[in-house]
């Protein structure tokens, strides 16, 4: 009985993988409920983006016929005054030189402080990081009222440089939680060889750990120009004069200008969030692959 049974078993144990592998063969792409719960999350959120867009297209009096409706005919009027008006192009040219301005500060002294916390030892070493690491803790709506009045004390008031500090200080804490893996993954055996074939600290650092570092570092730089493009409520308390608008802010002073002409808002709206859009959208997987590193370091 035994010498028939086992071969049954032994039978009946090894169908079970086959089954599994079939099981797993019809459904190659995975499981179809979560790309569907997946869809409708996409939908959700480029639902309201679309309508912006579209939005711009339409004549006020379609609008208010029809709010959810296409447009019919197409107006391309509306894109067109915004394009080629000067207010537009100006708070454009603001707040590229904010981002840029900010994310050049984030990576050189981002850089330079997560070096030392990473490849130093000294006392009070774990102390500085965790500082760093509590300003995440504190965001800058908890400091816009001693903010504002630092800036109003420097004579920083109306100028882009009343802006584009803070945002420095305010997005090291991250910089130097994503950099910190990054340079303490560098093996210590290169920094020896490289000091013995004459290298010096900065010489290392220069040709050795910045080249290394690249994925953080344009990680930090994209989250860095990402963050200071959008950001609203720094602007909104220093920034008094039209001149100096940055984008975002600039976005609400038109739609109170003009409240009536609801697709002319829509339009200037679109065209100011496409950039940040398409920018995020180019370099999604520069940040997805700097996090990643960050977190195996």
């Amino acid at each position: 009985m035994t010498t028939l049974t086992a071969p049954a078993t032994a039978a009946v144990s090894t169908s079970e993988p086959g089954r599994s592998r079939r099981r797993k063969e019809k459904l190659p792409w995975g499981n179809p409920l979560v790309y569907f719960v997946a869809l409708i999350v996409i939908a959700l959120m480029l639902a309201p983006v679309l309508y912006i867009i579209i939005g711009g297209f339409r004549s006020n009096s379609q609008i208010t016929v029809d709010p959810a409706g296409w447009p019919d005919p197409w107006n391309f009027e509306n894109y067109l005054t915004v394009l080629t008006g000067p207010q537009f192009w100006g708070q454009v040219l603001n707040s590229v030189i904010a981002a840029t301005a900010t994310t050049a500060g984030v990576v050189v002294l981002g850089l330079m402080a997560s070096y030392v916390i990473a490849r130093y030892r000294f006392r009070g070493r774990g102390v500085l990081y965790a500082l760093f690491a509590a300003g995440l803790m504190f965001p800058i709506t908890v400091a816009i009222t001693p903010l504002y009045i630092v800036i109003r004390d420097l004579g920083l008031m109306n100028s882009l440089a009343g802006i584009i500090l803070p945002q420095i200080a305010f997005a090291l804490p991250t910089t130097i939680i994503i950099l910190v893996p990054f340079l303490r993954a560098i093996p210590d055996e290169i920094q020896e060889a490289a000091f013995i074939d004459g290298c010096g600290r900065l010489g290392f650092f220069w040709r050795m750990v910045l080249p290394l570092s690249i994925p953080g570092v344009i990680t930090v730089g994209i989250l860095a120009f990402i963050g200071s493009w959008n950001s609203y409520l720094l602007p909104l308390f220093i920034l008094n004069n039209e001149a100096t608008y940055t984008l975002p802010l600039g976005v609400q002073a038109f739609s109170s200008q003009y409240s009536v002409d609801t697709a002319k808002v829509l339009a200037f709206t679109s065209l100011s969030m496409i950039p940040a859009l398409v920018f995020f959208s180019l370099f999604e997987r520069r940040i997805v692959g700097g996090l990643t590193g960050a977190v195996k370091g």
